[in-house]
């Protein structure tokens, strides 16, 4: 089995990451609580609030596992695809797999990486959520102190299965999305591309991030979903499980509620994944 399409996820799983953490926390925050009027408040306030650090709360934990996990998502995507077109990565351009292919390797990456990283995602939630500022002398201290101290926590009060808080709502956000992500991906790049040729960085760019944007408009519902009942609890309502969070919070807030953070999303995605896409081809070829 290839490892370089693993080692390269990894690498450009953490540059993504970086790049993209402080709207995500802006996008969770927005998700889960209530007292935002909207992108600029929640912003404007976490910084008036936290400083800038405020924005990169749980952002330590994703940079040695959710990076991991995305070389997960890139590894088993490529090897799922050699599988099923007897093709390498470097081969695909004289040999295009199928649309059919791609969305299938696309959904066992999105399955296999939900899976590894539902107790990661519930982590970075949780410390995210936190909008206590620093620690001061005499101030309360924040209900976790670290990524360590969240997970111990959620194991000694939740027991082993909190730590797995709205795995499903993660398994069904992730497994047809992801296919929809490599999907559109291809689709561009070839669009751009002349038959045989690589693509060309600029190509790269546009195709991942459009590819970024159409999972996360597909994703955001799930998302919303996965987010409260991985909050669920903490001084939010208990839900008894997906269909519970999914009707409850449609009678409260409107069906609007489950596009919570789209446009967020949709900012967030094309920078991010047009890096992750770009650094990942590029480490492929470097290393062909």
């Amino acid at each position: 089995m290839p490892v370089e399409e693993f080692v390269a996820g990894w690498i450009s799983g953490a540059l993504g990451l970086v790049l993209g953490h402080p709207f995500d926390t802006v996008k969770v925050r927005l998700q889960t609580q209530s007292t935002y009027r909207g992108i600029i408040d929640c912003t404007v306030k976490t910084y008036r609030h936290e400083s800038i650090l405020g924005f990169f709360k749980g952002m330590s934990f994703p940079i040695a596992s959710i990076a991991v996990v995305n070389s997960v998502l890139f590894g088993v995507y490529s090897n799922a695809l050699l599988a099923l077109t007897a093709t390498s990565h470097h081969e695909r351009r004289l040999q295009p797999p199928s649309y059919t292919h791609v969305f299938i390797a696309g959904c066992t990456g999105g399955f296999l990486q939900a899976y590894c990283l539902a107790p990661f995602d519930l982590i970075k939630v949780r410390l995210q959520n936190q909008t206590e500022p620093r620690a001061r002398q005499g101030g309360p201290p924040p209900r976790y102190r670290g990524p360590v101290h969240c997970a111990a926590s959620i194991f000694q009060e939740e027991g082993p299965r909190g730590l797995f808080r709205g795995a499903w709502a993660l398994t069904l956000r992730d497994t047809p999305t992801l296919g929809i992500y490599f999907v559109s991906y291809e689709w561009l790049c070839r669009q751009a591309t002349p038959d045989g040729q690589n693509p060309s960085s600029t190509t790269v760019l546009v195709a991942g991030g459009f590819a970024g944007i159409t999972s996360w408009v597909t994703a955001t519902p799930l998302d919303v979903i996965k987010s409260r009942m991985q909050m669920a609890g903490l001084g939010q309502r208990e839900y008894q499980g997906l269909l519970d969070c999914m009707v409850s919070s449609a009678r409260q807030e409107g069906l609007g509620v489950f596009f919570r953070g789209l446009t967020i999303n949709s900012a967030r995605a094309f920078p991010v994944n047009a890096v992750t896409f770009l650094s990942y081809e590029y480490l492929l070829h470097l290393w062909g």
